[in-house]
């Protein structure tokens, strides 16, 4: 009971420093929370917890701009990660409403905002940088000793991005960006010409790249994706070429025959959602995919098993998106808005506005 009690005068103080006063009502006991980086209306960084019913049930400040985020199986537990160049992980504990540990990516090493638990819980796997040769890596922490480094993984490219655990529990799908980053140069990007992105398959006992597969062009980086529960595979990316150009945008790993594909979008489609695709989820069900494109202000919904494009829908900065339930996904738009869509209905429908900028991915947990 200390505990509870703890967790709503954290939350309840956290929520006055952010201009913002979460309800001690708003939270029960293994009540499922949504988990997102923000940045409150100061500008501060923030990690942020909310209802499915979208009331905050906590803010926790952090030093850099956060990105994903994780749940750890078995456990009350959620890592969120910082995106490129940060060089911290948090280990936020969800009954405490606050950040339990906090890791260091490690001399010369950089994150870059995604991570994924092995199965049983015990293994993070985070993609990451050796900045100074510009080598794409997986780090391996053992989360039953705090989180202890444990090894790295070479990925034989750079800026690897999101990562998914396929279900046959022994291979990592990494997204790889392609893009060269080093924290001396913030966010520059230092290698548009010669870039190599791909879509990679890698056992995570080994470390193996059992296969690579490469976008149609070398500017498409590679960076969010999601997994089916047959090992299908949705995969986004962002097109660092010239701005006239409308290349294809999403990608298609078929999970039983390994057919990997470029899906191709009506052109007048494709050119508005301005080379950028944002976040992947992919259904309980495993039926549709629904994918956020914030600079084209839309969310797609696809059939997963064919890449049919089933509906377009509009939403102002559309982020993060997380499937809940068989057929039912939560997305949050940049501008404060928590959604409820249904892939089979037409609109988003709205559960809150808070007045803070969600980050462009949310966990479930």
């Amino acid at each position: 009971m200390l505990g509870r009690r703890r967790f709503l005068k954290n939350s309840l103080a956290l929520g006055a420093w952010a201009g913002l006063a979460p309800a001690p009502w708003a939270w029960a006991e293994n009540e499922p929370l949504l988990f997102s980086a923000v940045d409150d209306a100061e500008g501060n960084h923030c990690l942020a917890g909310a209802t499915l019913r979208g009331e905050l049930a906590f803010m926790t400040k952090v030093p850099e701009r956060c990105h994903g985020g994780t749940r750890r199986p078995g456990k009350r537990e959620v890592v969120m990660f910082a995106r490129r160049p940060g060089r911290q992980l948090h280990v936020l504990d969800i009954d405490a409403g606050s950040t339990r540990l906090s890791i260091e990516a490690g001399e010369g090493r950089h994150f870059y905002g995604h991570g994924v638990f092995s199965p049983d819980g015990r293994y993070l796997y985070a993609t990451a940088n050796r900045f100074e040769s510009a080598e794409g890596i997986v780090q391996v922490f053992d989360a039953e000793r705090d989180y202890t480094f444990v090894k790295e993984l070479p990925l034989d490219g750079i800026g690897p991005h999101e990562l998914r655990l396929h279900p046959d529990s022994d291979t990592l799908i990494v997204a790889l960006g392609g893009i060269e980053t080093h924290p001396d140069y913030g966010r520059a990007k230092l290698n548009l010409e010669s870039m190599a992105p791909a879509l990679i398959l890698m056992d995570r006992h080994s470390g193996k790249i059992l296969k690579r597969h490469m976008p149609s062009h070398h500017q498409l980086s590679c960076r969010h994706l999601d997994v089916g529960p047959d090992g299908t595979v949705i995969a986004g990316y962002q097109f660092q070429g010239p701005e006239w150009e409308t290349p294809p945008l999403i990608a298609r790993l078929d999970g039983p025959t390994g057919e990997f594909k470029e899906l191709a979008l009506p052109e007048k489609l494709t050119t508005s959602l301005k080379q950028y695709i944002a976040s992947v989820a992919i259904s309980g069900d495993g039926r549709h995919a629904a994918i956020t494109a914030p600079r084209g202000a839309r969310v797609l919904i696809l059939e997963t098993h064919t890449g049919k494009l089933l509906r377009e829908l509009a939403l102002g900065d559309a982020a993060g998106v997380v499937a809940s339930g068989e057929n039912d996904f939560l997305v949050s738009s940049g501008r404060g808005g928590l959604y409820r869509l249904n892939s089979t209905f037409s609109a988003p429908v709205r559960l809150t506005q808070l007045p803070v900028h969600w980050d462009n991915h949310l966990t479930l947990a």
